[in-house]
């Protein structure tokens, strides 16, 4: 028996060919030039039995699939089993390119399998052949799609099926697979498609909150999920039965989920936050023809709608899935298939193992330069406050990775130390002096940079001051706030408006700014240094939506306590758990290099949310902190008179529970 395969070397196709080499028989495989190579390691894979596949040369998108003469003649009464794969699996994919490809590629293997005089032609379709029908979608039905022109994936495949029931001049079978994922036993796969598109967002998801969080979504339609695997066997079983001719067979799962359910299945896998309430079709629905509407007559709303699914790497066409209205019926392939020990497995006894795979070996950040060298070498790096600190440890760190780095702040001697330190590695370091308090001097410093280095390609604004005293303490210390906000936020927005204009022309450039986890959680007693954080962080919310054209990012750090000099006043956080300055640099620099929105923790993260949903709640567990962490001495006025007193087992305890959080 001999075999004739399209799209041999694609992931079905080559899950297909593993199974026709466990029978006996010559493979012949169409391969187009440029896919010959991928074919010899293929044929290398599969061993001594990988001599049986035959290299056919030919094109797609020719008629006839330009199968040369002499390889007519040799094939020709021989081909026992035509499998017609080679296709665009792709939703996303442009509407000319499917119609090449899904079309006239299934055209023109009609006419070789018509001049072969194949024994059978088995075309791999899809469930998209039913375009959006709404309700069960039987095996014998095919007149009856709906809605075809939503997306040219679900139109062509619909066609390509259309011209082999009615031009195939030989007995022919119809497969039709659910969405494809990887293999159940590995989870291989060699593309993202389907599912995959939401993995992105549920690895950040991940990131940022924990996973036991409780989290509301969508139930939605029934998301039909099949792996390479079974689809491969059951094609290879149910082609070789006899009596099965000018039939459809759903490859499909008789007990689909829902896609809360798929999503829930995957964060679990990626131990991200699962959605224990999902809302239903009846509320879903209704958006998501808004949204497909507003797409379609109110050009704005596109622009909004790409900038979202791109942020999130989710195409604007996985929309359709959401509310997705077929079930599909596959009794017919489940009769085929009955004794032979082929069925879909449950996803949930295998949905770790694609996601693994996928993080593993398809995450696009892997293919991506996550160094930090990659990030900053050959640029300028100005760093407030770099005279010790954050601002000195994150200096050496970008200075050692190539960076030029610009050391500001009030002590030239500090700065001198650091300069020294990065110059005896083999960096490169210039000293800025300047009192970031002082408006006046900013704008020195700041003409001053621009005159000796021309531009700043990262702007790190890490000096800082910090005071920690009650309100009741503060009703005649308006100076405190004052103080706070002229260097927190007045010092760092004055800096940023003299170097954001060079940015802007150059359509580059990067501001990290190091606020505090505190804006986040509020604590108690920093009214001052919060109020003042907060400030930029809101400054650099609003203009961030102005310059997306510009290419200049934004990046805000919610930073954890730290051990620095600026906390070394307040004695009690010797017992409380903090990060070393070295760990902070690290956070600056994994955000040069990936240049995100935010950088919080992910208690810090949980206080924002806290506060959103429970403010009240939030403010009793907040008065806890404050009667348990006392006004020091000093914030009382009484300077050395007296001594803080060590704080107790729970005050240290708590701080631990809330580690990063300064109270």
């Amino acid at each position: 028996m001999s075999y004739f395969v399209t799209g041999a070397t694609g992931f079905i196709g080559r899950n297909l060919v593993e199974r026709l080499l466990q029978r006996e028989g010559t493979i012949y495989a169409l391969v187009r030039a440029g896919s010959r190579g991928r074919l010899e390691e293929l044929r290398n894979g599969w061993g001594p039995n990988g001599a049986r596949v035959v290299p056919i040369a030919g094109d797609l998108t020719q008629p006839g699939l330009a199968v040369a003469e002499e390889d007519l003649v040799a094939m020709r009464g021989e081909i026992d089993h035509f499998f017609h794969l080679a296709a665009i699996y792709d939703i996303t994919a442009n509407a000319e390119t499917q119609q090449i490809a899904n079309v006239e590629g299934t055209r023109h293997a009609i006419e070789l399998a018509g001049a072969v005089e194949a024994g059978c032609f088995h075309q791999v379709s899809s469930i998209a052949a039913a375009g959006l029908y709404r309700g069960e979608w039987r095996e014998d039905m095919f007149d009856e799609a709906q809605r075809l022109d939503n997306n040219p994936y679900f139109r062509t495949k619909h066609e390509s099926e259309r011209l082999v029931r009615e031009e195939c001049p030989r007995p022919w079978r119809v497969y039709r697979p659910g969405i494809v994922v990887g293999d159940s036993r590995t989870g291989e796969i060699d593309k993202i498609d389907g599912p995959y598109y939401f993995f992105k967002a549920l690895q950040r998801a991940r990131r940022v909150l924990p996973s036991w969080l409780p989290a509301i979504g969508i139930e939605g339609g029934e998301i039909n999920i099949v792996p390479v695997d079974y689809v491969a066997s059951a094609i290879d079983h149910i082609a070789h039965k006899p009596k099965l001719d000018g039939r459809a067979f759903h490859l499909t799962d008789p007990d689909p989920k829902t896609a809360g359910e798929v999503i829930n299945l995957f964060a679990k896998a990626a131990d991200a936050p699962q959605m224990s309430v999902r809302l239903g079709t009846g509320l879903t629905e209704p958006a998501s023809g808004a949204i497909r509407s507003a797409l379609k007559f109110f050009p704005p709303a596109k622009r909004v709608v790409k900038a979202i699914s791109g942020e999130l790497g989710l195409p604007a066409s996985v929309l359709t899935y959401v509310d997705y209205p077929t079930r599909f019926n596959s009794s017919g392939a489940q009769k085929a298939l009955k004794g032979s020990g082929i069925e879909v497995p449950p996803l949930e006894t295998y949905a770790t193992r694609i996601w693994d795979y996928w993080e593993r070996n398809l995450d696009p950040d892997l293919f991506k330069d996550r160094s930090l060298a990659g990030a900053v070498r050959g640029k300028i790096v100005l760093i407030t406050g770099a005279s010790s600190g954050i601002g000195k440890a994150t200096a050496v760190k970008v200075a050692d990775a190539g960076a030029t780095v610009l050391l500001v702040a009030r002590s030239v001697e500090k700065l001198e130390q650091t300069k020294e330190e990065i110059l005896a590695a083999g960096g490169s370091a210039h000293i800025h002096r300047c009192d970031l308090a002082d408006i006046e001097d900013i704008e020195r410093m700041a003409e001053e940079v621009l005159a000796h280095h021309g531009h700043v390609d990262i702007l790190v604004n890490n000096a800082g001051r910090s005071i920690r005293r009650s309100v009741a303490l503060s009703y005649d210390r308006f100076h405190d706030y004052e103080r706070t906000i002229q260097l927190n936020y007045l010092g760092a927005l004055r800096l940023i408006l003299a170097l954001l204009p060079a940015m802007r022309a150059r359509k580059s450039g990067h501001i990290i700014n190091i606020s505090s986890i505190g804006t986040q959680t509020n604590p108690p007693r920093f009214s001052a240094y919060v109020a003042s954080k907060a400030a930029l962080d809101a400054f650099s919310r609003v203009i961030a939506s102005e310059m997306v054209e510009d290419k200049v990012h934004i990046t805000t750090i919610n930073m954890p306590l730290v051990r620095t000099p600026m906390i070394a006043p307040t004695r009690m956080y010797d017992m409380f758990p903090a990060i070393t300055p070295e760990e902070a640099a690290e956070m600056i620099a994994k955000a040069m290099v990936n240049k995100p929105k935010k950088v919080a923790t992910r208690l810090g993260n949980f206080g924002e949310l806290l506060y959103a949903v429970a403010p009240k709640a939030n403010d009793k567990i907040l008065n806890t902190a404050y009667k348990l962490f006392p006004d020091s001495q000093a914030a009382k006025g009484k300077g050395d008179e007296g001594r803080d007193k060590p704080p107790s087992t729970e005050a240290v305890a708590f701080a631990h529970l809330m580690k990063g959080v300064h109270w």
